[in-house]
């Protein structure tokens, strides 16, 4: 049985002391509970960063897998683990940072320099499917880079829609192995299915089937659909899946990541860097800004979803448009700006052109 859920997204009305865990489960980052380990910040880097692969078999993955379905206006439909199961069945899962049990025990949806909030889909990140789906974008034989992917719904779409490469990048080494390979995993198997029901029906290669309790998406709205485990016959095969075989994995600090993929030949340019609600702690900043210098192709773009300010955190957009602003090495553009509650925003990061240009 399938259950549909539509959602208001540029409505965020609620206050800063208005915080309950119906608000922290669908992802509300500005007032997300920050342990107290937050303390002095810590100098970078803090975490060594590792490449992950996915597992030969990935049938236990995908084990009585209990998922979510968004859909947003004419993309494909998106599919990611199930928020609450995953929380509620943590106990059985691999985790050998233990930020599963620790955020569970301190009720955080954040400890800085611990986790980072990558078990959570974050509102912005509707924001930006949204303005992806008004602008059209295909991503045909684009390599991108999904930083600070959590569930890795950007890097997915990207997937979906032909990018040729797809890198994610997250944190937290069990947000990778647990979530992202999963919800990855999730979407190439949905594929198959499709593209089996294509080929019966004759109806074109490629094309998304349209979902029962899929309605037409009103402006502002996305749909969240409540699903059963996916059939399990196809999951012993999705390690070679054409998709599968595009991305990359990364967990660590941004750092330690962008030592990692520097050592590659050639390193890697990202023609499009896709980063949701990452902005929220100001010591990150000289980290996250050298990565992207670093690895934006020389007409790249970054496309960056995040709220005005952090409550508990610190950070905010204004903060960082500073910060870049004093480096003098990106301009940064407005797409977006959401104009109810507590302010939210997409904007575009792009190489500054030379005078002499």
């Amino acid at each position: 049985m399938s259950f549909c859920f539509n959602f208001d997204l540029p409505a965020q009305t609620t206050g800063p002391g208005d915080v309950d865990g119906n608000e922290l489960q669908h992802g509300n980052k500005d007032h997300a509970v920050v342990s107290v380990e937050d303390g002095p910040k810590p100098a970078q880097p803090v975490k060594e960063a590792s490449e992950h692969f996915p597992p030969s078999d990935p049938q236990f993955l995908l084990m009585d897998a209990i998922f979510e379905t968004v859909t947003v206006g004419t993309l494909p439909p998106l599919h990611f683990l199930n928020e609450t199961v995953f929380e509620k069945t943590a106990s059985e899962r691999e985790d050998s940072e233990k930020i599963l049990s620790r955020t569970a025990e301190q009720k955080s949806d954040l400890i800085s320099g611990v986790y980072e909030g990558g078990l959570k889909v974050w509102e912005c990140t509707y924001d930006l499917l949204e303005l992806i789906e008004k602008d059209g974008e295909t991503f045909g034989g684009k390599a991108v880079l999904d930083l600070g992917c959590g569930a890795g719904l950007l890097g997915i779409l990207a997937l979906k829609r032909g990018a040729s490469q797809v890198h994610f990048q997250d944190y937290n080494s069990t947000v990778i192995e647990q979530l992202t390979v999963p919800n990855v995993m999730l979407n190439c198997q949905e594929d198959d299915e499709v593209d089996s029901e294509d080929d019966k029906e004759g109806s074109g290669k490629g094309k998304m089937k349209e979902k029962d309790c899929s309605k037409k998406k009103a402006k502002g709205q996305k749909e969240v659909t409540e699903n059963s485990p996916p059939p399990k016959k196809q999951a012993i095969d999705l390690a070679q899946h054409p998709l599968l075989t595009r991305c990359h994995f990364y967990s660590g600090d941004w750092s330690t990541f962008l030592a990692l993929v520097l050592k590659a030949d050639p390193p890697p340019k990202y023609d499009l860097i896709f980063t949701s609600e990452t902005i929220y702690n100001t010591a990150y900043y000289p980290a996250l800004h050298e990565t992207l210098r670093k690895l934006l192709a020389p007409d790249g773009l970054v496309y960056l979803a995040t709220k005005s300010h952090y409550f508990g955190v610190g950070g905010g957009l204004h903060l960082f448009e500073t910060f870049v602003e004093q480096r003098d090495v990106f301009s940064v553009d407005h797409l977006w700006d959401g104009e109810e509650g507590l302010q939210r925003h997409v904007v575009v990061l792009r190489f500054k052109k030379s005078k002499d240009a």
